[in-house]
């Protein structure tokens, strides 16, 4: 089955350095960077381009070379910084200047997990709201106070610029600027070829404290969570689930919060409302329809959760994504 994109080509750049984070380049690469024949139409440009002279050094002992010259640099229309080989590292200037260079003239400026010392280092994160991996918010924040740090986000978008927390996390916004940009079809096409989930709202947490459940609890639980997907449409209590997965309520609720880092009912409208997000992007039901396939009550209570969630009403969500 082939899937027509919508966009014309966008040239996608890495920024690549000595000491490059080899799992977060690799996303990178893997998302914008592979031939795709099962999609029609215009795809990504990728080129990896670096600051550094001579080859280049990264994790795991691997010795590389950029695929890109900076007059890439300078045309992308997406630079994604994927990690930073330090925290205590200075950024060079010439890195700063040019993404300085490109943020004026409008390019998207996208960092994975460590890589957002670079963007700072620029200046380009004063005043805004940007996360980064948890592990890193507390320097992070000693480092640069102005910056607005949302520590429990996997991904936050300012503006064109996107911050993404740890390195699993780049898949995320990998996959979020793939739907921004070509729509949920395409992107839930490239998640199937990554044999994962095919799309996390950035405000959901990026780091569970409590002990997870034992192997057979995570199986019962497992098995809830997707009877749950299966009839969204229905309505759900604790007491019933809690029968569904044999464990008493008391125990349901907390091994549940453990699964996922969410109480039952907010995991639910969060659901909810990613389903509800597919069917405006990929159909032409009535927000009527949409509030009934997905268990919401009525239309207003449809509203009141995508203004809460995504600061849009349905309505206008939809016309972003197909008009």
């Amino acid at each position: 089955m082939t899937i027509q994109t919508i966009n014309k080509d966008h040239n996608v750049v890495a920024l690549v350095y000595d000491g490059l984070c080899t799992f977060e380049f690799g996303i990178v690469s893997e998302v914008f960077g592979l031939k795709r024949p099962e999609i029609k139409g215009p795809w990504y440009r990728f080129n990896s381009v670096a600051f550094d002279e001579g080859p280049l050094r990264a994790a795991g002992g691997l010795v590389f070379s950029a695929t890109g010259t900076r007059t890439d640099f300078a045309r992308a229309d997406t630079i994604i910084v994927p990690g930073w080989c330090g925290k205590d590292i200075p950024v060079p200037e010439n890195i700063c200047q040019a993404l300085r260079k490109a943020h004026k003239r409008g390019a998207r400026i996208v960092s994975i997990c460590s890589g957002i010392y670079v963007l700072a280092a620029a200046g380009l994160l004063d005043g805004r709201k940007a996360t980064t991996h948890w592990r890193y918010v507390e320097d992070f924040s000693a480092k640069y106070p102005d910056v607005e740090i949302e520590p429990d986000s996997i991904y936050v978008g300012d503006g064109s610029i996107i911050t993404s927390a740890g390195s699993s996390a780049g898949i995320d916004i990998c996959l979020h600027i793939v739907r921004s940009d070509h729509g949920s079809k395409i992107a839930n096409s490239v998640a199937r070829r990554l044999v994962m989930h095919a799309h996390r709202q950035g405000g959901q947490a990026q780091f569970i404290e409590q002990p997870l459940p034992n192997e057979n609890e995570a199986d019962r639980l497992s098995g809830t969570l997707s009877h749950i997907r299966k009839h969204l449409d229905q309505n759900h209590n604790v007491t019933s689930l809690a029968q569904l997965s044999g464990m008493s309520a008391r125990t349901f609720q907390r091994r549940f919060r453990a699964l996922t880092g969410l109480p039952v009912g907010h995991w639910m409208t969060q659901e909810r409302l990613t389903r509800a997000c597919t069917l405006l992007e990929t159909t032409k039901a009535s927000l009527e329809q949409i509030a009934s396939a997905v268990g919401v009550p009525n239309i207003e209570n449809l509203q009141y959760h995508f203004r809460n969630k995504f600061g849009v009403s349905p309505g206008q969500y939809r016309k972003r994504f197909m008009g």
